[in-house]
């Protein structure tokens, strides 16, 4: 890769980001705003993939050309949705426990908590493979532990059942991202965006309508006809969202994706405690900066193994010079299917 098609590659991968941190923030205090008047997290983020599933395969009716990754797989298609189903699981869980939790916690904690998907993303990435642990990559996950247990410890209004199922969206969050970084990159299907968000809404959808079903309330349907408005364009903007987030694995890998939810978090901290006023206290901001600085830490390791930071943090814990990553921040054209 020349200098210029790095630079190309860098600042797509910023645009993608960026993109991804506005949609991100802007659905978040919708979704909170919608359960207020809305307060059925099943059937919310049933419609977010029903709407995601409608407009899929629309697109691919009208526009097939934009799925390349189509005709690769037409004669895998039952093969690809069986690689979709863990996949889809975790996504509905995900999203089902995300909206859920906006009924019991503040979305400045929620915040918080979601600082240590970077160190969920890395251990998980390890399992599969696709990086390993060492001293140096130890100390930092022990950093960003330490911040976010601050972050949660200093919760004024704390909350042990929104606590559990907002850590169990991450954790499915995070397995989510992992596994979809995975099929998108791996040789046997290198899926794009929009057939990777074709296949994956309505498995994901499957498993939300097992939950509608089983928490069924007559009033649902009344008080859609009440909110359709407000509903409608949240459903559009999950769909923009869903398509952003598979642009940004696609092309940003995993960790990308996860640095890019540590600036949104800091924007969101900053404005539902300040212009909503979620309440925050001091140890919470302290352990908020002590997270960013190690997820900082973390993002110059990522970017310059064997930078400044890097060095120090082998000298502090006596390891020896070796080879970076094995997955960059923002990788190479090629390099994912070599990592995977």
């Amino acid at each position: 890769m020349t200098e210029q098609e790095s630079a190309r590659s860098i600042a797509l991968g910023v645009f993608y980001c960026c993109a991804y941190i506005v949609a991100s923030s802007l659905l978040i205090n919708y979704n909170k705003f919608l359960l207020q008047l809305f307060p059925f997290p099943w059937e919310l983020t049933a419609l977010h993939m029903t709407t995601c599933t409608v407009l899929s395969w629309t697109l691919y009716a009208l526009v097939p050309d934009l799925f390349p990754a189509m005709q690769r797989v037409t004669d895998r298609k039952m093969e690809l949705l069986k690689s979709f189903v863990p996949l889809g699981c975790f996504f509905a869980t995900a999203l089902y426990a995300s909206n859920k939790a906006y009924l019991y916690c503040s979305v400045a904690f929620l915040q918080f908590m979601k600082e240590g998907n970077v160190v969920l993303a890395f251990l998980l990435c390890c399992a599969v493979g696709l990086q390993r642990m060492d001293r140096v990559k130890g100390v930092v996950v022990i950093w960003i532990l330490a911040g976010a247990w601050m972050c949660v410890h200093g919760e004024l209004n704390f909350t042990m059942i929104g606590f559990v199922i907002q850590a169990i969206s991450q954790f499915a969050e995070c397995s989510k991202n992992v596994m979809g970084e995975y099929l998108m990159s791996s040789a046997d299907f290198k899926l794009d965006p929009l057939t990777y968000t074709m296949f994956m809404a309505p498995v994901s959808l499957m498993f939300l309508s097992m939950g509608v079903a089983w928490t069924w309330d007559p009033f649902v349907l009344d008080a859609m006809k009440v909110n359709w408005h407000y509903l409608l364009p949240n459903a559009l903007l999950a769909y923009a969202l869903n398509l952003i987030i598979a642009v940004v694995l696609k092309n940003c890998s995993t960790m990308g994706f996860i640095l890019a939810g540590m600036v949104k978090d800091i924007l969101i901290v900053v404005v539902s405690s300040q212009l909503f006023g979620d309440p925050v206290s001091s140890l919470q901001y302290v352990g908020f900066s002590i997270t960013l600085a190690g997820c900082g830490a973390w993002s110059l390791l990522k970017l310059s193994p064997n930078g400044g930071m890097a060095l120090a943090l082998r000298t502090l814990t006596g390891m020896p010079e070796e080879k970076g990553e094995r997955q960059p921040l923002v990788p190479e054209k090629g390099s994912q299917k070599e990592s995977a």
